[in-house]
């Protein structure tokens, strides 16, 4: 027997319906890096560290580009000799010959045609640096080309033809003697061949270009050059 249409199902209730599941969180954002540590700050050298670390390159150079070539434990106080005589022709200070109408006189009125060479008090200051930095480069004192009596002699040799030809002499300053202090050796000072009141021949060579400049220099016994570079 037929009971009849069944009633209509009920739709399903939205508690029964299927939730996907939800997603996981994002992770936290990472720390940020921690600040760069500051850098030391770098080390720079000195006007007269600068400038001796030029000159020994120059002279090194010189010493490469010498015919024939000639290496630093082949090197006697004749090379240092020759190094000083081939500067001469950068210098910028006029020195007058015997037959100059202005030999010895110190304040020329009028051009000349005398050379222009290194004045005494830079290449001085000059062979104090190289023997300098002769020994920080493991050289031996006792080896030392820049120390040699024959470098001394022709220095002291420059120094009076230079006075008599320019007329300037070079006085030496008159120090007073102070009593040495307490656990200080006497003579400290003594052996070191000149220090520059500022950078001497300052000298680069690189292409084969050798480029000068000089200025008034003081040695250790308180020597001046009293000279002007030439005009």
């Amino acid at each position: 027997m037929d009971s009849g249409p069944s009633p209509p199902e009920d739709p399903p209730s939205s508690s029964s319906s299927q939730v996907p599941p939800s997603s996981p969180p994002p992770p936290p954002p990472p720390p940020p890096p921690p600040p760069p540590c500051p850098s030391p700050p770098s080390h720079q050298l000195s006007r007269y560290e600068s400038q001796k670390r030029r000159d020994w390159n120059t002279f090194l150079q010189y010493l490469k580009n010498h015919k024939p070539p000639l290496t630093l434990p082949r090197c006697s106080g004749a090379h240092v000799i020759e190094f000083l005589k081939y500067l001469d022709q950068f210098g910028k200070t006029k020195v007058h010959s015997s037959d100059c109408s202005y030999f010895g006189h110190p304040t020329p009125p009028a051009p000349c045609s005398c050379p222009l060479r290194q004045a005494w008090g830079s290449l001085d200051a000059l062979i104090g640096r190289l023997r300098a930095a002769y020994e920080e480069n493991d050289g031996k004192p006792e080896t030392n080309p820049f120390g040699t009596r024959a470098v001394r002699t022709y220095l002291r040799e420059v120094r009076e033809s230079q006075a008599k030809a320019r007329g300037i002499p070079y006085e030496k300053k008159k120090r007073k003697r102070q009593p040495p202090a307490a656990g200080d050796a006497p003579g400290d000072d003594a052996g070191e061949a000149s220090t520059a009141s500022a950078s001497v021949v300052g000298v680069s060579s690189e292409a084969g270009a050798t480029v000068t400049t000089e200025v008034v220099a003081e040695d250790a016994g308180g020597d001046t050059t009293k000279s002007s570079s030439a005009s």
